[in-house]
């Protein structure tokens, strides 16, 4: 009895990971916006090339299209999907990312993809866990290509990009062994209290690690990431700044490792400095180099508010509500939902 107390007295608040959130926003976004002559910002919003601008956002919508195509390819072995329906999924679950704290809408896409195929949200979280593997494979190449070439890349980021590499990679070794060790899985989970829903999930990774629709996802995933770099590089363009498209990638990367911790939405403020910080490797004056970010924030949320609002006012509910419905979903059914 004293235990559970202890325990509940030792809980952290719920209220304090949104508000740290919000304190890392507001102090990224006086950094920025500190000795910044924002007035002129305007102009050079009025000043961008437009064509390039629209190539960066076309190619910025395709991402999407690709991250659709991707899921449905990886869960192929499991369930045939409709692929608009995954896109409508994923275009919440951004929108919730930019409008609500934490990043939830990771959660949201997840059960809205396993209530509308009547899967088990175990099975989905478990081929978002695969997504994210792919994804931190290729950004793990993407960043120490450019810190090959790039000399300054701040220590902190470094070491966090380590961290994060040390844990992409166990996860994937995680990842083979279960694929290829179905029976051995089973009997490590065999004893744990959660022993019924990591059932699920092994026997989930095993179907997802068909050969075939794998190498497929993979594929597809390097397509997710050239589109990335290519919107980037428009966007720069756009802009008037002679880089490379090796340049954008870099810039990519190190803004997707520096935001990779859930805060504010739209990461507003930690994305800016991220951009920032990155820009400056490459030479761009820091006035520049803020005003790029903003256009970068602007030309990738805008589509995404606009894409996402649609796709939420189909379901016929707001974001709020599919929040507490996916939270409630998950809370009441760990196997299904």
């Amino acid at each position: 009895m004293e235990k559970r107390h202890m325990a509940r007295r030792l809980r952290m608040p719920r209220w304090l990971p949104q508000a740290l959130g919000y304190l890392i926003s507001a102090v990224c976004l006086f950094w920025v916006l500190h000795n910044y002559p924002i007035r002129e910002l305007p102009a050079a919003l009025r000043s961008l090339d437009w064509k390039w601008v629209v190539l960066g956002m076309a190619a910025d919508l395709a991402v999407y299209i690709t991250h659709g195509s991707r899921w449905n390819m990886l869960l192929s072995p499991v369930s045939r999907l409709s692929f608009w329906r995954t896109v409508q999924a994923i275009y919440i679950g951004l929108f919730a990312n930019e409008v609500l704290p934490l990043r939830v809408g990771e959660l949201i896409r997840c059960y809205l993809l396993a209530h509308w195929n009547d899967l088990r949200i175990s099975l989905i979280f478990a081929s978002a866990a695969v997504e994210r593997l792919l994804d931190g494979l290729f950004m793990l190449s993407a960043f120490f290509l450019t810190a090959s070439f790039v000399k300054g890349i701040p220590r902190d980021l470094t070491v966090l990009v380590n961290i994060l590499g040390v844990l992409v990679i166990t996860g994937v070794g995680i990842l083979i062994w279960v694929i290829r060790r179905q029976q051995h899985a089973h009997l490590v989970i065999s004893e744990s209290r959660w022993a019924s829903t990591l059932r699920h999930i092994v026997e989930g990774l095993h179907l997802m690690g068909n050969r075939h629709s794998l190498s497929l996802t993979a594929l597809l995933s390097l397509l997710y990431l050239t589109l990335q770099v290519v919107s980037y590089w428009a966007l720069m363009k756009a802009y008037g700044l002679d880089l490379s498209f090796w340049a954008a990638g870099g810039v990519l990367a190190i803004v997707r490792f520096a935001t990779v911790v859930p805060n504010a939405p739209g990461n507003v403020g930690l994305f800016q400095v991220a951009c920032v910080l990155a820009m400056r490797l490459f030479d761009v004056e820091q006035n520049d180099a803020k005003t790029f970010s903003f256009v970068l924030f602007f030309a990738l949320v805008l589509p995404l508010l606009i894409g996402g609002a649609v796709a939420t006012a189909l379901t016929g509910l707001n974001i709020a509500e599919l929040r507490d419905r996916a939270q409630r979903g998950v809370e009441s059914s760990p196997d299904q939902a």
